[in-house]
């Protein structure tokens, strides 16, 4: 039984060590405890602060995790200090360096996300509730995360797009402003009159309901199609993607009744054929009687 008594030796230092470290674990635990309770209180007072700022909710959330975060990694920080006495703040600061490399090379994209999300929660021209478009998604935001960004797109489909990409690329604020500008194309026959033409179509467009009476309606002659003289129509309506299906079908309607009563034409597109020899060209009953 010799052989066990290095073993009951080494369980009886370790015992023994465990007894001497249990008042520092009671220190650790009220520690833990009062950092909980620093962390509520934090809490409460960045609310305060960040409801009189009256920053957006989405930044509201974002200082709320910071300053959470910050005092928990502070209690971590002194609860290790307290259960290992022989820390200093030098070691630890060491190892924080150490392992902020090593953490930010295997987490890189997330660091990115973190940095570029913080940045758009910053901006003022992008906000929860707005239609955008980027890379190719367009829809509505609904939730601005640390990492990603929910977007709606206006077929119920919702799209988790990474900060990053918000951040580097181009993003188009559809709803930036209450009401932007919109245009069809309408082409009337050229043998009309071109200047009757163009009135009724302004005067078909500028009384409706949707259109924003502070902005005027333009109408511009912009091309010889091969059937017909083109029309711009430009106009004002709401920004959101709805509101230009609305918008323009009522335009597209008030246009063509308008254009029909006057008697002017929107003609068809027309083909000209042209053959390199005469065609021998016989009526239908001519080939029956033969």
């Amino acid at each position: 039984m010799g052989f066990l008594e290095p073993l009951v030796d080494q369980l009886h230092d370790m015992g023994i060590a465990a007894v001497k470290m249990l008042p520092l674990f009671g220190i650790a635990l009220v520690a833990l405890f009062l950092t909980w309770l620093v962390s509520k209180l934090v809490q409460k007072i960045v609310d305060r602060l960040v409801k009189r700022a009256q920053l957006r909710p989405s930044l509201q959330g974002l200082i709320r995790t910071i300053a959470k975060i910050a005092v928990w990694t502070i209690g971590i920080l002194i609860v290790a200090a307290i259960i290992f006495p022989s820390l200093t703040p030098a070691k630890i600061l060491a190892a924080l360096g150490l392992g902020s490399i090593a953490i930010g090379f295997a987490f890189q994209d997330i660091f990115e996300n973190f940095l570029a999300g913080v940045m758009i929660m910053l901006r003022k021209t992008m906000r929860i509730g707005d239609f955008i478009e980027c890379e190719g998604v367009e829809g509505k935001i609904e939730q601005i995360n640390i990492r990603d960004t929910y977007i709606r797109q206006t077929d119920g489909q919702l799209v988790l797009m990474p900060n990053s990409k918000l951040f580097k690329n181009e993003v188009y604020v559809r709803t930036d402003l209450e009401h932007r500008r919109f245009q069809v194309v309408c082409g009337v026959a050229y043998d009309e009159d071109l200047a009757q033409a163009k009135s009724v179509i302004e005067q078909a467009v500028q009384n409706l309901p949707t259109i924003n009476k502070d902005k005027p309606v333009q109408v511009f002659a912009t091309e010889f199609n091969s059937s017909s003289v083109d029309f711009t129509i430009r106009w004002w309506a709401e920004s959101k993607p709805v509101g230009l299906f609305i918008s323009r079908d009522e335009v597209i309607f008030a246009v063509k009744k308008a254009l029909d009563d006057a008697g002017i034409e929107i003609p068809y597109p027309y083909r000209t054929l042209t053959f390199k020899e005469d065609l021998n060209v016989r009526k239908l009953e001519d080939d029956r009687e033969q």
